[in-house]
């Protein structure tokens, strides 16, 4: 996908599994919303080929319309439409549409539910825009950022909502800048930077690695240990030091780690260029 001079997708190849909850991360500009917008029928790509459920997204898109669902940036609502009104609607749209009182209890919108959309707060768009997404009971949903502006206990409940989903069947994939969103969730991740995939693999395949932290729990308050003692090995520090180690805790990389390691800078953080 090019934008002028500007090549945003770059031979990106990349599949997902279906029934399986799969996070596109990236940082900011790096091709995550386009390459979304592309499987979504959003955007013509200018070359390569896309298959969204064996459909081409852009000349087969009133047959893979009912079967997908996105939750978009921008909501896609109304500014004054209500809340409930907007979902009730949307559900309309779906043959056989998940029941729209349920849906909003589970999401925390009947508090909200005769607001207008443009003064619901942030989160509140994002739970309705998460509900217009799933209300159609779509084979497939994507959602970008879908728990941004949340509180924690709302973005809880979204968290076991997308894995009921995966557990029904319902194949997910979502782009996110909480990495321990991903890690929490992901069936399997895949890192784009400058268009290009870069890392791909289940978060355990991906934070798989030969460093490790270690934390003691001793019987008795330390109060001058070296640094280089700690490197020693463990049998013979705990009898030089005469106490007893009591437990071990052993932990591996983080996805944050993964990311920092392949991108070169934080999430959140703009591409240059791109």
């Amino acid at each position: 996908m090019t934008y002028g001079d500007k090549q945003a997708v770059r031979g990106l190849s990349l599949t997902v599994e279906t029934g399986t909850i799969t996070a596109v991360l990236g940082p900011n500009g790096a091709g995550k919303t386009t390459t979304l917008e592309t499987c979504e029928g959003y955007r013509r790509p200018h070359g390569g080929r896309v298959r969204v459920l064996g459909l081409d997204p852009t000349t087969q898109r009133s047959a893979l319309l009912p079967r997908i669902g996105v939750m978009l940036q921008g909501q896609g609502a109304w500014s004054g439409v209500r809340a409930l009104e907007m979902l009730r609607h949307v559900a309309r749209l779906h043959a056989h549409p998940l029941d729209v009182d349920l849906l909003a209890d589970r999401l925390g919108l009947h508090e909200c539910g005769r607001t207008p959309y443009r003064r619901l707060s942030g989160g509140q768009q994002q739970r309705l825009g998460l509900a217009m997404a799933i209300v159609g009971r779509p084979e497939l949903v994507f959602v970008d950022e879908p728990t941004a502006g949340m509180d924690p206990l709302a973005r809880r409940t979204t968290w076991e909502l997308l894995s009921e989903l995966r557990a029904d069947g319902v194949t997910v994939v979502l782009t996110t800048h909480y990495l321990e969103e991903a890690e929490a969730l992901a069936d399997h991740v895949h890192i784009i930077n400058h268009g290009r995939l870069i890392a791909s693999g289940t978060p355990e395949e991906l934070t798989r690695g030969t460093s490790a932290t270690v934390r003691l729990t001793v019987d008795r308050e330390l109060s001058d240990v070296a640094e280089k003692d700690l490197r020693s090995a463990l049998a013979d520090w705990g009898a030089r030091q005469g106490v007893g180690i009591k437990s071990m805790t052993f932990g591996s990389r983080t996805l944050e780690d993964v990311f920092l390691e392949v991108t070169g800078r934080p999430m959140g953080e703009e591409v240059s260029g791109e």
